[in-house]
């Protein structure tokens, strides 16, 4: 393989499993150690696994039927669904190579399907023309397709609300800090396929180019495929984050780096498919109210620190970003 696309496998330490289900007792000592947990990973990493995250076996393994049930639809069928004519608001398929994570790099090799919060179209947020609100893009000839995406959103709306208050105690902050970033949030479920990574290659082409992700957290789950690399700064290395039987890969975005000044890591990382087979994953990326304004959280200063990042708000940063990788 070409060596710019190596990676090591990291040491247990690298990449702690986090149990979760702590977060739901009622016992403020349980959730406390779950918060230093997340704590110790996000002013590393900012990479882990979460277990004990109470999803139901069942419902992953609907998702990963649909998801590659959709993918092996002859390619008329997925372009009928292709977001750009099918939806005014991001929502549908993306076509291979649609998107450009990595500035320089080639096109990523991933084709997917974009997915957020079902909104009518006569919703004053879509009225309004509010970024990534609107009426979601469901395939006709795919039965359980909607029913199995919509449980398995707010499923891990779910999740991602006690996410972040775990956050919040991580940062000794009060458990309900982030109640308002919550309120309305935008958060996008992304269904993805990548092929086996080509034997001709253009030069440092990937299957999803080094990037981080934009908003406060990522969920991601993945099949046994494996190939999803993160960036050690520490050593300058790239390091495997091989799948977890019953775990999500969670990562931070930068809208929790900015909150804390770069005190909790969001972390380039990649994907890179060299398996031979078929790669499915599922991020579900949790960004927030939009009109929420991320500034930084001033306990998170250092003594004579000054904050690194102007405020902006959800939805600003949102949209730079997407014109950024959509270019």
């Amino acid at each position: 393989m070409n060596s710019m696309l190596d990676a090591r496998r990291p040491d247990a330490a690298t990449l702690p499993v986090i149990d979760v289900s702590g977060l739901s007792s009622s016992r403020s000592e349980d959730r406390k150690a779950v918060g230093a947990a997340l704590r110790a990973a996000c002013t590393d990493t900012g990479f882990f696994y979460c277990s004990g995250h109470g999803i139901p076996p069942g419902l992953i393994d609907a998702v990963f039927a649909q998801t590659r049930a959709l993918f092996n639809q002859p390619v008329e069928a997925k372009m009928t669904l292709e977001k750009s004519k099918a939806s005014k608001c991001n929502r549908g398929y993306e076509v291979l190579g649609g998107q450009t994570l990595e500035a320089g790099a080639p096109p990523d090799r991933k084709e997917g399907y974009y997915i957020g919060l079902e909104l009518s179209a006569d919703d004053p947020r879509v009225v309004a023309g509010r970024f990534n609100r609107g009426p979601n893009v469901w395939p006709k000839d795919l039965p359980g397709f909607k029913h199995t995406m919509s449980g398995y959103y707010q499923a891990m709306r779910s999740l991602s609300e006690l996410l972040m208050d775990g956050i919040a105690l991580s940062l000794d902050l009060p458990e309900n800090y982030f109640d308002s970033y919550k309120r309305d949030p935008i958060a996008t479920l992304r269904l993805l396929h990548y092929p086996p990574q080509r034997k001709d290659a253009a030069p440092n082409e990937k299957g999803a180019g080094a990037h981080s992700d934009w908003g406060a957290l990522t969920l991601l789950l993945q099949d046994d495929v494996g190939g999803l690399q993160v960036y050690d700064h520490k050593t300058g290395d790239w390091i495997h984050a091989d799948p977890i039987p019953g775990t999500f890969v969670v990562n931070l975005g930068d809208s929790l780096a900015h909150w804390t000044n770069d005190l909790y890591k969001s972390t380039q990382h990649r994907v890179v498919n060299v398996s031979g087979r078929e790669r499915y994953s599922v991020p579900y990326f949790y960004d927030g109210e939009a009109d929420y304004e991320v500034t930084c959280i001033p306990t998170c200063l250092a003594p004579g620190e000054t904050p690194k990042y102007a405020p902006i708000t959800v939805e600003g940063h949102l949209m730079n970003m997407f014109k950024k990788t959509y270019a």
